[in-house]
Order: C-alpha cells, then structure tokens, then sequence
C-alpha cells in the first residue's frame, strides 16, 4: 500500500503536488448511486482557500474541482471516482 492511500472501506488515493499544475484523488468503494454534486465539492474547496480571512495568506489560487470519472449525472457509477483540483 502506498503511503498516499487512505481507508479501508472508501480508500483514497492522493496524487499531484503543491505548486504543480494539478492536484487530485481517487475515491474506490463508492457504491453506485450515492448522489455527488461536484457543486457540494466546491463549497468545501473554497472554504479552505486561501485569503478567506486576515489570518491566512493573501494569495490568490482558483482551485477548482472536476470530476473526471465515477460519476455520471450527479450520481456515483460504482466505479473509482476519480477528482482533479486545477
């Protein structure tokens, strides 16, 4: 097992780095079915990024989130769900 994946039954595998041009995961053991609004997904983004107070950094980074595989009209397929934050 690497030392990027997470869980047991969710496991989560993370790739990418900081400052590269992308980050992402990939999320095994959904079941199909499982509503997923990748719009549910930006909320908690967003609220982690930077400049959202006078107590963090300034920066600015859009950090935006698609899903890339996994789910097909807002509705998990049973397969790996695969995200990428750009």
């Amino acid at each position: 097992m690497s030392l990027n994946t997470f869980g047991h039954v969710f496991r989560v595998t993370t790739w990418g780095e900081s400052h590269g041009p992308a980050l992402g995961a990939v999320v095994d053991g959904c079941p199909p079915g499982v509503p997923l609004a990748v719009e549910a997904i930006q909320h908690w983004l967003d609220r982690r990024k930077p400049g959202q107070s006078r107590f963090t950094t300034q920066r600015r980074e859009a950090d935006e989130v698609e899903i890339l595989s996994g789910v097909h009209e807002g509705v998990s397929t049973g397969t790996p769900i695969q995200l990428m934050i750009r």
